[in-house]
């Protein structure tokens, strides 16, 4: 079976995003006249970001050699090599993508203090296209090459599942681990810092306050990179083994996911370049370019399908998917930075205990919006526009600008850390403001991030789901099946069980740097008098320890337990794994929702009374707040992110356990 691929397409797109990459890293890489003591500060952060990323990619490659090893011995050498591949993509995404962010926060501090907030804002974003375009890039490239290299092969799909399966793989231990590290810093930081000390966010004399830095660039850089670069490959994967399963299917179904993805590049580079060429406001920008991204991808997809003879109810799919990012990123948006938020401040002042019950009660609520509509977009998706096929094209569409969409997410970690080295560098306090914002812009753009990357998780896991329903027979899964039952009840216990496991990691972790945060404070002389030197390097160290041992236990669970269903129960085991993924996925979207939501807005109301607002900072409301964010840190930035992958990991290591 040959099938009609535009590759020129694909090579245009490619060659497109590589251009982007480069001429973005090329612009946060420049020489500036940088400040000694904020590049002296950069430079630490730079070196344990790194230093970080060198000891979890080395503990990788032992994952990758066995897991390869094992796939080519089951399976064949092509397979090992497509999941190697899928994994070394994965992670060459999350190292361009640091090594750029590193650079452009000094960079952006430094246009902050000396050219004003539009060029820093402009400075940020182009360093967080890197890793957007890096992401958005290397996936098309990857699955466009396999498919020109083995689309001869039987085993063409198992092969792209392969290279799934090494991308969701990566991603899993990136997101677990970066996690891990951000919050034990975080966390320990805010609790002796400002709780017991009573120093500012960014203190230079806080031990803990470079790896609170770096932390910002391992979790939500490289780790949602390593995310987003996963779910992307996934949705078009499973897009294109279910056309593969179909022999109704003709080959402009199969190739059409690489062809949308191809022009969300295009539409992504023209999201990129409106920010410079059309007025809008700062506050705005972050928005627009995205927008624009979306309309323009809309467009295009409707032209080619109706040029390619492709039957346009389809377009009802793309079309759907396309908007619903844009929709539970704006619910998002509303919980974590609208009214919600204010009223959360504002239960504040009535202490933590209050403030923690609103938290969680907002976090609950929040969910059914968007749960709803990615239930509407299921139902009309394959009830109108193609049943399946259109599941798993909308979750395609959402995916396709994830250059741009990664790139405004990957604007919050840069700004964030301009801000830190703002602080810690003594800048004035008109350079402070116009980081601070960048930083509430920030804020912004990584809880619409979460929301987008939970939304997409949900509809590539059931695009995966769907693919290993085809795969191995299932018509339909019985609800009166007990053996689907209990697989559904098996899987609904998963996402709690990661959840307990990486929010008690990080306890652990936290309670570490606390005590070396303490240490510090009581032993250093003339530290708290800002005379003495902290030993920035041990909370470094404690952090990356504590990631790189605790993400263990959680990646083997997620890997391992697909596999004892569908053999541990024997002939029944496809319908117990298919039970498996549905309690999975139907208890996982709503919590990993609920954890996102709730830990911004807790973030947010923090962050809200630190503007003066119920008493400003050092008030009880603040006191109470922070305890709050405290909270919120591990629910948004490593337990609930970490179930988006879980999900997906599970979804399509089954579908590879479905072929063999």
């Amino acid at each position: 079976m040959i099938l009609s691929q535009p590759f020129s397409l694909y090579a245009s797109a490619t060659g497109l995003g590589l251009l982007v990459t480069l001429i973005a890293l090329a612009k946060v890489s420049k020489d500036y006249n940088f400040d000694k003591k904020a590049a002296s500060i950069a430079l630490l952060i730079r070196r344990g970001a790194m230093a970080f990323l060198r000891k979890e990619y080395s503990i990788l490659i032992g994952v990758i050699i066995v897991a390869s090893g094992l796939i080519g011995y089951i399976t064949s050498a092509v397979e090992a090599g497509a999941y190697t591949f899928g994994a070394l993509s994965s992670m060459f995404a999350g190292f361009i993508g640091m090594h750029a962010a590193t650079r452009a926060n000094l960079l952006t501090t430094m246009v902050a203090k000396n050219e004003g907030e539009r060029p820093a804002l402009l400075t940020a974003l182009m360093g967080g296209s890197v890793m957007g375009f890096t992401v958005a890039t290397l996936a098309l490239f990857g699955l466009s090459l396999l498919t020109f290299l083995y689309q001869d092969y039987a085993t063409f799909g198992r092969i792209l599942t392969c290279y799934a399966i090494g991308a969701s793989s990566i991603a899993l231990f990136a997101r677990v681990g970066g996690g891990i590290y951000t919050k034990a810093a975080d966390v320990g930081a805010d609790l002796v810092g400002k709780l017991e000390q009573g120093i500012p966010e960014d203190d230079p004399r806080n031990p803990a306050v470079i790896a609170d830095n770096v932390g910002d660039c391992v979790g939500d850089t490289a780790g949602m990179g390593a995310d987003i670069f996963e779910s992307f490959v996934a949705a078009v994967t499973a897009t294109m083994v279910l056309a593969l399963e179909n022999s109704s299917y003709t080959s402009p179904l199969v190739s059409l996911p690489l062809v949308l993805s191809a022009i969300g590049i295009f539409a992504s580079a023209l999201g990129l370049l409106s920010v410079f060429v059309i007025p809008v406001q700062s506050e705005h920008l972050l928005h627009f370019a995205p927008n624009i991204a979306i309309v323009a991808f809309i467009v295009g997809s409707y032209f080619y399908m109706a040029s390619a003879g492709i039957a346009m109810n389809l377009f009802g799919s793309v079309f759907l998917g396309a908007i619903t990012g844009i929709i539970i990123g704006s619910i998002t948006d509303y919980y974590t930075n609208g009214k919600p938020v204010r009223e959360l401040a504002e239960a504040s002042q009535s202490g933590a205990a209050t403030n923690l019950i609103y938290g969680l009660a907002l976090g609950f609520g929040s969910i059914v919006g968007s749960i709803w509509i990615i239930a509407a977009v299921v139902f009309a998706s394959f009830n109108y526009f193609g049943g399946l096929y259109g599941v798993s094209l909308a979750a395609v569409s959402m995916l396709a600008t994830i250059g741009i969409a990664m790139s405004v997410d990957a604007y919050g970690p840069i700004a964030d850390n301009a801000g830190g080295i703002a602080e810690m560098s003594g800048f004035g306090p008109e350079v402070r403001k116009i980081t601070d914002k960048l930083d509430t812009l920030g804020n912004m753009t990584a809880a619409l991030g979460k929301g987008f990357a939970i939304g997409s998780a949900a509809l590539s896991a059931l695009a995966m789901f769907a693919a290993y329903c085809m795969a191995s027979g299932l018509d339909a899964l019985s609800l009166i099946d007990p053996t689907v039952i209990t697989g559904m009840f098996i899987g609904a216990t998963m996402p709690f069980l990661l959840s307990a496991l990486t929010m008690k990691s990080v306890g652990k972790a936290a309670w570490k740097m606390v005590l070396e945060v303490r240490r510090q404070f009581k032993e250093i002389p003339g530290l708290m008098e800002g005379t003495g030197e902290p030993d920035y390097e041990r909370c470094i160290e404690i952090s990356t320890e504590a990631a790189l041992y605790e993400m263990l236990l959680p990646g083997i669970l997620t890997i391992a337990m697909p596999v004892l269903i569908r053999y541990g129960f024997g002939l029944q085991g496809k319908l117990a794994l298919g039970g498996f993924l549905a309690g999975a996925t139907l208890v996982g979207v709503p919590l990993a929702l609920m954890m996102a939501n709730a830990g911004g807005a807790w973030d947010n109301a923090k962050k809200f009374i630190e503007a003066g607002n119920f008493g400003g900072k050092g008030s009880d409301a603040h006191k109470a707040a922070v305890v709050g964010d405290t909270v919120g840190d591990p629910f948004k930035d490593t337990s609930g992110p970490s179930l988006n992958i879980l999900i997906k990991l599970m979804s399509v290591l089954s579908l590879l356990l479905a072929t063999i």
